[in-house]
């Protein structure tokens, strides 16, 4: 019932929306951002911020009849920290950190990606996997991967719309962990 008021709420654009959602659900964000950020502490109180922005931003994204509005809460503070993880690594490998960011080992967190990035494609087929890596991650053209494939171009990005969809059900029932 509260979830139903804060969510109206925060459709209006009225503030007492999101003063519930920290009240209620705050400890919950944190925490799945501690566990995606992992050693990168730093960015911990910036990535709970930037998620609470992004649940005000997108709310019109939530299906109450796709999954639970704590589960989409959930992914959504995931995918923040893997971002942040993402933007660590930029700043890394530019060379722009500054005194106060700790120095985190650039292959760990590389590791951890992409450990969490397997764990995320595991839901696909292998075929299905493949292209996804090709294309989300490789940035090859679709056209390339359905010469490759010996598929029509329309059947590439079919595969990849289904596949985001089953990436997107299976990590809001898993509640973003």
């Amino acid at each position: 019932m509260q979830d139903k008021l804060m969510i109206k709420y925060i459709k209006k654009k009225n503030e007492k929306g999101m003063e519930m959602l920290i009240d209620q659900y705050n400890g919950l964000i944190t925490s799945v951002v501690r566990y995606h950020l992992g050693a990168l502490i730093n960015y911990e109180e910036e990535c709970v911020s930037d998620t609470l922005l992004a649940i005000w931003n997108n709310i019109d994204g939530f299906e109450k009849n796709k999954n639970s509005f704590k589960n989409w809460i959930c992914a959504i503070a995931k995918y923040k920290a893997i971002d942040y993880k993402r933007k660590y690594l930029n700043k890394m490998e530019s060379s722009t950190l500054d005194e106060e960011t700790p120095y985190i080992d650039k292959n760990l967190l590389n590791i951890e990606i992409q450990e969490e990035l397997n764990e995320t494609l595991n839901f696909l087929s292998k075929e299905d996997e493949e292209i996804f890596r090709r294309y989300y991650l490789e940035g090859e053209s679709i056209v390339d991967i359905a010469r490759n494939k010996k598929l029509a171009i329309s059947s590439v990005h079919s595969k990849l719309s289904r596949g985001k969809a089953k990436i997107r059900k299976s990590l809001l029932e898993n509640g973003g962990k």
